[in-house]
């Protein structure tokens, strides 16, 4: 359906894509990987015609369509959320602007003495409307949104008094309400919660089209992909199966490669050796210029490029009491909507606890609570002796100063540290050479979240409260951020949509749902197997 043929591509000084080629066929589900800044997005561009290659070419199909989700969403005000999702079906979302007008005159007054010439219209569009299946359409549209956790009230206001992610969610649904012959969805598990995700599995699991996505996802990735295609220093490899396959893979294709290096090495050495030990002597120079000549036509094998890959040491934080955080009997309520009633809930010293919950259901004000950061509107929140905490939150990257640039942000958090452990520091979290003087304005939302996980960690709490701390994160960040998290000695208590990450670092499940709360002793792996679900809003 797609090929790419011999693309060479530079930006800047960065040559991104050197004579690469691949293809993607009918039914073929591709996870696009590759490390940041490679040109996933500028190969998405290419495909949809925004961007061209500067030599080679993409050849598409004649007449499929493409439908592209990337996380740049642009403005969305004054339709319903069912509306623009709607707008993206083609000709059909056209017929409906028309008989939602058409409706607005025949209850407009000034419009009076029109009214049999608009009726008679409005009659002619609605069965236009119908005969393009217009009405299933809003039933389709509003089965998506649901799948993305939309309520009813939510779909049926204005798009443009939504947050930035939820405008992302209403994009995502316009593409899988088109169900374009391919779609290209540059990292769509961001934003979403558990339950949007799974639904949104099962969805890609059922689309018979061609998929190119990127996802910092494992699980996501795993249970869709039948393909990898990897960038990588200008080519485009590709591996059949799934994320697992690909990296246990790429790490055979590394060793094998290493060994063959290894190898050819300890041979040339050996030659070498030969060479200078006889090149004086009369009796060997044949044999001298023979190796020489030798040497010259051997094709050199490279080593394998090692990933650049990160890690984190925790300093030993100091120990905290048995209890450390008691809420007692509390209240919580936003306006009429009643959030906790008369809540109990203790946790204990060097428990690892994750909060499952729907949308709406008070994962992020339980974790407000417990920090303080909002107040019960009854009851008590005591947090336990010794105890220090550090807070992870969305918002504490919206407090960044656009104008300190990363290695400033890291001196005005820690004034007494020395210089070269904030450089430490800073390239743990993956700011390495000239990254440390970027300005925090021009920050990407997962540099952003890395430099605040760094200042949180720097100076150990012995108290962990993370909500969805790996949201931006790509898989290497996410990784080295599970293998510090389970070194860690202190208490945890988070909220993640990421499955690998809930199931590698829990130890106690705590499910909100609306007919109360329940805990399980057990991590995530344990909550799944037996409740049969993997979040709390699915029942099997």
């Amino acid at each position: 359906m797609i090929r790419l043929d011999s693309i060479s591509k530079q930006n800047g000084h960065q040559l991104l894509f050197i004579e690469a080629s691949a293809s993607l066929l009918k039914g073929e589900k591709i996870g696009l990987v590759g490390p940041n800044g490679a040109g996933k997005t500028t190969l998405f561009r290419m495909i949809t015609g925004e961007d061209e290659p500067d030599e080679g070419q993409v050849l598409t199909d004649r007449g499929i369509s493409i439908g592209f989700f990337s996380l740049d969403v642009g403005e969305m005000a004054g339709r319903s959320a069912v509306a623009e999702v709607m707008n993206g079906a083609g000709a059909v979302s056209d017929v409906a602007a028309e008989l939602a007008q058409l409706e607005a005159a025949m209850a407009d007054p000034d419009q009076i003495d029109k009214l049999d010439e608009i009726i008679e219209r409005f009659g002619e569009v609605q069965a236009h409307f119908e005969t393009l299946g217009g009405y299933a359409l809003d039933g389709r549209a509003r089965e998506v949104l649901a799948g993305l956790s939309f309520s009813q009230e939510m779909m049926d206001g204005d798009v443009g008094n939504l947050s930035g992610g939820w405008k992302m969610r209403v994009a995502l649904a316009r593409i899988l309400l088109m169900r374009p012959d391919v779609m290209l969805l540059d990292e769509p598990s961001n934003h979403l919660d558990l339950e949007s995700l799974i639904w949104l599995e099962t969805f890609l699991a059922g689309y018979d089209g061609a998929l190119l996505m990127t996802s910092h996802d494992r699980e996501f990735m795993n249970r869709i992909v039948n393909k990898i295609i990897e960038i990588d220093a200008g080519n485009l490899t590709s591996f059949s199966g799934n994320y697992e396959f690909y990296e246990q893979q790429r790490l055979l294709n590394e060793k094998q490669l290493q060994a063959q290096f290894d190898r050819q090495q300890a041979m040339l050495a050996k030659e070498i050796k030969f060479i200078e030990r006889f090149k004086a002597r009369a009796s060997h120079a044949s044999q001298v210029q023979s190796r020489v000549k030798k040497l010259d036509k051997i094709d050199r094998v490279e080593p394998p490029k090692r990933r650049q890959s990160v890690s984190f040491d925790f300093l030993p934080a100091p120990r905290s009491g048995e209890d450390v955080v008691n809420l007692k009997g509390v209240h919580k309520a936003y306006g009429n909507r009643v959030i906790y009633q008369g809540l109990d809930f203790l946790v204990r010293r060097k428990e690892r606890c994750c909060v499952l919950g729907t949308n709406g259901a008070g994962k992020s004000t339980l974790l407000k609570l417990v920090t303080g950061t909002t107040d019960p509107d009854a009851g008590t929140v005591a947090i336990g002796g010794s105890v220090k905490m550090g807070y992870f939150a969305q918002h504490a990257m919206e407090l960044l100063e656009g104008d300190r640039t990363v290695f400033q942000t890291l001196e005005d958090a820690f004034p007494l540290a020395a210089q070269g452990g904030l450089r430490a520091l800073a390239g743990c979290f993956g700011f390495s050479g000239d990254d440390v003087d970027k300005k925090c304005r021009v920050l990407s939302g997962g540099e952003k979240a890395r430099l605040v996980m760094a200042m949180m960690l720097y100076d150990p709490p012995n108290f962990l409260v993370l909500d969805e701390p790996t949201n931006h994160l790509d898989m290497a960040t996410k990784d080295m951020l599970i293998t510090a998290l389970r070194e860690f000695e202190g208490t945890m208590l988070f909220v993640s949509h990421d499955r690998h990450f809930l199931a590698a670092l829990s130890n106690r499940v705590l499910e909100l749902t609306p007919d109360g709360i329940h805990r399980y002793d057990g991590g995530y792996t344990e909550y799944v197997a037996r409740t049969g679900h993997e979040a709390p809003g699915l029942h099997s």
